[in-house]
């Protein structure tokens, strides 16, 4: 089985962890510094480290530039090779030289990226001149809000069980606000929460295989890949999320037994976590999400040649996919099958297009919303032709992306989208996003479930008109796109 996809190294986390782009070292180092001078002896070195509860002392040599550094490892592999007598030794002996520094003036980004590259816990600050003045450590960079996703990651990966991972679920609400009190965009915060929806997933899959594997059944009959669909797989997922997933194998009939299993325990354990069930039956459990790469072929095959509404549907979500789990080269072989059968029949895409002609804005004869309980739908006829038109442009053109904005950015370069186009597109879905988001999370902390649908009388004036014009602007794309598509 090939090698299986970890998305606590999701790029989607790295780049959207803002903070470390926005503050500098000298905004999180500890100060003041602690020094000693080489000449004294660990003992009093020992005393200093316990007493101020630090992790390390700096040694400085001429003009307060560091000379050395004395961690608590320094201090515990000197008694460990020479015992007790190592307490008399001078810490000039026993520090750790060249010291690994950065600058008070860099962003904290360096200091991450210098940290993780030396494999050290701390660096010395200092300054132009090279006078120390502080001292930044791993410790100190976790206690941030803005790393929290990077922290929620490593807490789904020490999951044991799916208490451990509905823990971790609690936590998006607050990540959500974290970020964006931090000033990400929606989109940017929708990457990270389908990044954690993708790491919950891959964990719930490994830890019901493992479990699989320990008992009576054994271990996998085949190759296989779990795989999360429609906005988790786009990297667009908000607060409401529920299980969109599916997998595909390299066994037989026979197998589907294991596979079944496998999804049913990967769906109980999600739900538990606070992902709940598909209502449309959307998860691996059921025999229409769970095929083998022959057999997905051939799914896809029957879309492009006699779609229902259902399959058509069912299309819609499926072609964002994202493997999280399993064999990562069997979900990007499943990807290339599916573009060649979508190649190989243009009507697939006119199967995908045919509601876009029929999008229109929830605006009354008067130009006024028109509302249910005082909320306008921004998804139906908003955020999803977006999206909807993004897709069946791109799969026209064979392109592989999946997020909406990279397809539009990839159509543009393709010369099948006007740029003015997509600026517009991309404007329309992050302002439209970012109305949800907020509703979501006002809702939310007031005990309602989160939806789609935004109160109207909350937004001023401004963003009222806002909303009214992005709502025309994707009606007449989205009407455009799918007269010339079907």
């Amino acid at each position: 089985m090939g090698q299986a996809m970890s998305l606590g190294d999701d790029p989607a986390l790295r780049r959207l962890d803002v903070f470390p782009y926005q503050k500098r070292v000298g905004d999180v180092m500890s100060r003041p510094l602690v020094t000693i001078a080489p000449e004294r002896r660990l003992e009093e070195a020992a005393a200093l480290l316990a007493g101020r509860g630090i992790s390390a002392l700096v040694v400085l040599g001429e003009g307060e530039r560091p000379r050395g550094i004395l961690t608590e490892r320094d201090l515990t592999r000197a008694v460990g090779e020479q015992g007790a007598e190592a307490l008399s030794l001078p810490v000039g002996q026993v520090m750790s030289s060249p010291v690994a520094t950065v600058r008070v003036d860099d962003f904290v980004y360096v200091a991450v990226g210098r940290l993780d590259r030396l494999g050290h816990r701390h660096l010395v600050v200092v300054e132009s001149d090279g006078r120390a003045v502080g001292m930044v450590t791993t410790r100190a960079l976790l206690r941030q809000r803005a790393v929290i996703a990077l922290v929620l990651g490593d807490e789904i990966g020490a999951a044991v069980d799916a208490e451990g991972l509905a823990a971790a679920r609690g936590r998006l609400l607050e990540l959500a606000e974290g970020l964006l009190a931090e000033g990400l965009s929606a989109l940017d915060v929708a990457a990270v929460a389908s990044a954690i929806l993708r790491d919950l997933t891959r964990k719930a899959t490994e830890l019901a295989s493992a479990a699989m594997a320990a008992e009576s059944w054994g271990p996998a009959p085949a190759a296989w890949a779990m795989l999360v669909l429609g906005s988790g797989g786009r990297g667009e997922s908000l607060l409401g999320a529920d299980q969109d997933n599916a997998l595909v194998h390299l066994g037989g009939e026979a197998d589907d037994g294991w596979f079944a299993e496998l999804g049913r325990r990967v769906a109980d354990m999600l739900d538990h976590a606070g992902i709940p069930y598909c209502l449309g039956g959307v998860m691996a459990r059921e025999p229409a999400w769970r095929h083998t790469l022959a057999g997905w072929q051939g799914v896809v095959r029957r879309w492009a040649n006699a779609a229902s509404p259902t399959d058509v549907l069912a299309a819609d979500i499926f072609f964002d996919f994202a493997g999280v789990a399993g064999d990562g080269t069997l979900a990007g072989r499943l990807r290339a099958l599916a573009l060649v059968e979508v190649g190989a029949s243009p009507l697939l895409i006119q199967h995908l297009a045919a509601d876009l002609s029929r999008t229109q804005a929830p605006l009354g004869l008067l130009g006024g919303f028109r509302t249910e309980s005082g909320r306008v739908d921004v998804k139906l006829p908003g955020l999803l032709p977006i999206v909807s038109a993004a897709r069946a442009l791109a799969l026209r053109r064979g392109i592989d992306a999946t997020a909406t904005r990279e397809r539009l950015r990839a159509l543009e370069q393709a010369g099948a989208l006007p740029e003015a186009d997509r600026e517009l597109l991309e404007e329309a879905q992050g302002f439209l996003m970012g109305l949800v988001l907020e509703q979501q999370v006002l809702d939310l902390r007031a005990g309602r479930p989160p939806g789609n649908r935004v109160e109207v009388t909350r937004l001023d004036r401004r963003r009222r008109r806002r909303l009214k014009q992005a709502l025309k602007d994707v009606e007449r794309f989205a009407q455009a796109t799918g007269r010339g598509l079907v």
